[in-house]
């Protein structure tokens, strides 16, 4: 089942026109019947103008297929704890009615809360069997203050129920830990309770509480299971269209050259090989006289004292 299209159909689609160039190309398209926009939630199409437009970082959050999915069964669970908290506080309204009647309280119990005490039975509850309810039955001899007490203790528990509900209905990160937190604290009155006796509502009961709390801490990653909330919220944002797409985006967008390092031309020598000037170079050595430097390069030319020794023709 598709969540993302179920929503789209109950609350209307979410479209989004950005405000970045790049970033409006893949949520935008041109047909011959008009511009249209892509959804946040099914990634739809829709012709139409945008419902939202800006830029990235403003587009509101949208829910998508698991947390549609989550979302509806939170709401599930809201509606049967405010179904409990409607109950509790009548029998609060009715409890401090007895309180307060000049009535007996069996007279008051057979008068005023006939309409209760059958829904009462209808389900599953006995007064005679139920630890809890088996306290009202012996509160009908006690006094008014006994009675006013056990009607603040309801109204107690259907202020928990009414505020358990309303943040599971808003799907609200406390209302998940308080529904976690109450409904675990009221498990083992539940087992205690069936020990003394199984009926079908009291063991539908504990498997709905049993059920909340455990897809509370596993689904929803309280108390650090699952890697906690940080995994929770990693798990929404790869959901997310609108983070999907900026992700391929920096991924496509090249990465910056580095500067190449320039090459020297063949024929520029380097400072280490550098052509000295012939100053230079003459300055470096000794300077021979020219007899010495024509008897070091050419050793076969005769000198002037050969050619004494051994006269020839002159020219």
């Amino acid at each position: 089942m598709d969540w993302s299209l179920l929503g789209c159909g109950a609350g209307g689609h979410v479209t989004f026109a950005p405000d970045e160039p790049a970033l409006r190309e893949r949520f935008g398209m041109t047909t011959r019947e008009g511009t249209a926009w892509r959804c946040l939630r099914c990634e739809t199409f829709v012709i139409g103008p945008p419902t939202v437009t800006g830029p990235a970082t403003a587009v509101p959050r949208v829910r998508r297929d698991k947390e549609l999915r989550s979302a509806f069964i939170l709401r599930i669970f809201a509606v049967e704890r405010f179904l409990r908290g409607i109950l509790f506080a009548a029998l609060a309204v009715g409890l401090w009615r007895f309180s307060v009647s000049q009535l007996t309280v069996e007279q008051a119990y057979e008068r005023e809360l006939p309409a209760v005490r059958t829904l009462l039975r209808q389900l599953g509850f006995n007064v005679q069997h139920s630890h809890l309810l088996g306290l009202i039955n012996k509160a009908f001899t006690l006094n008014s203050g006994t009675l006013a007490m056990l009607a603040i203790a309801a109204a107690g528990y259907a202020v928990l129920e009414f505020v358990e509900g309303t943040g599971l209905w808003l799907l609200k990160r406390w209302g998940e830990y308080f529904a976690a937190v109450a409904t675990s604290v009221f498990i083992p009155y539940e087992i205690y309770d069936l020990t003394a006796k199984v009926t079908v509502l009291r063991v539908l009961a504990f498997l709905v509480n049993v059920a909340l709390v455990v897809y509370l801490v596993l689904a929803k990653r309280l108390f650090g299971a699952r890697g906690g909330k940080k995994a929770y919220e990693a798990m929404l944002r790869s959901e997310s269209i609108l983070d999907t797409e900026l992700a391929a985006l920096a991924a496509e967008q090249p990465a910056t050259p580095e500067p190449a390092t320039q090459a020297k031309p063949a024929d520029e020598p380097g400072p280490a090989t550098a052509a000295k000037p012939a100053d230079e170079a003459g300055a470096a050595g000794q300077t021979k006289a020219p007899s010495e430097i024509g008897n070091v390069d050419h050793p076969g030319t005769p000198t002037d004292a050969e050619a004494a020794n051994h006269p020839g023709p002159r020219l």
